[in-house]
């Protein structure tokens, strides 16, 4: 779940907002898979009970359910048998369980159930909502084409800035080649001069 700290100058204080943001689908084998399940409530100042349900349906099999929250855990028998854990936040709005040393056969469809039920002074109305995990488990993690992208820029990036020094470099060389020249070429010049025309070029001081 992601917990935006929001600052308001004006206000003067530190609020946290709720966002839904869907859970990852590839997990790798051997590792620990974080089931995202955010069920935001509009209404954060109503008391309200929750209580969650996680099931789980291989390809081409049914619904089991795996593990339940009801203010205390309770984990069902399962191929996951100690190898769920909770992973949801205080306020119940991230649900969410994670997977621990995820297998091969953990691939399938896994559906977050929840039921709230909110404490009003005249009615304590039900609100449900469900959301729906396909997992893909791989043996191997695949390369991320984005920081394929990046890695490819950065190898141009560095030949250009290599490109453009060695330009610059020869840039400076045949400059100060050159500067060097006219000024050899001065010199010879001068030492060419006669000595009479050298006591010609001073410049006359005035009394």
């Amino acid at each position: 779940m992601l917990l935006l700290c929001c600052s308001f100058s004006l206000a003067g204080f530190c609020s946290a907002v709720c966002v839904e943001v869907p859970s990852e689908t590839e997990a790798v084998q051997g590792t620990h898979m974080k089931l995202l399940c955010i069920s935001c409530m509009k209404r954060e100042e109503v008391t309200a009970s929750t209580v969650v349900e996680w099931f789980y349906r291989p390809e081409g099999g049914k619904d089991e359910p795996i593990y339940k929250y009801e203010k205390k855990i309770h984990e069902f028998p399962s191929r996951f048998s100690g190898r769920l854990q909770w992973n949801g936040s205080k306020d119940m709005q991230d649900v969410s369980i994670t997977v621990l040393n995820v297998t091969l056969n953990d691939s399938g469809i896994y559906t977050c159930n929840i039921t709230r039920e909110f404490e009003f002074e005249i009615h304590r109305p039900l609100f449900t909502s469900s959301r729906l995990i396909h997992l893909t488990v791989v043996e191997e993690a695949g390369e991320d084409f984005t920081s394929v992208i990046s890695e490819i820029m950065m190898y141009i990036l560095l030949v250009f800035l290599t490109l453009w020094l060695l330009i610059e470099m020869v840039y400076c060389y045949r400059k100060v080649s050159k500067a060097e020249e006219a000024a050899q070429e001065n010199a010879t010049d001068y030492l060419a001069i006669p000595s009479e025309n050298k006591e010609n070029c001073a410049v006359p001081v005035e009394e």
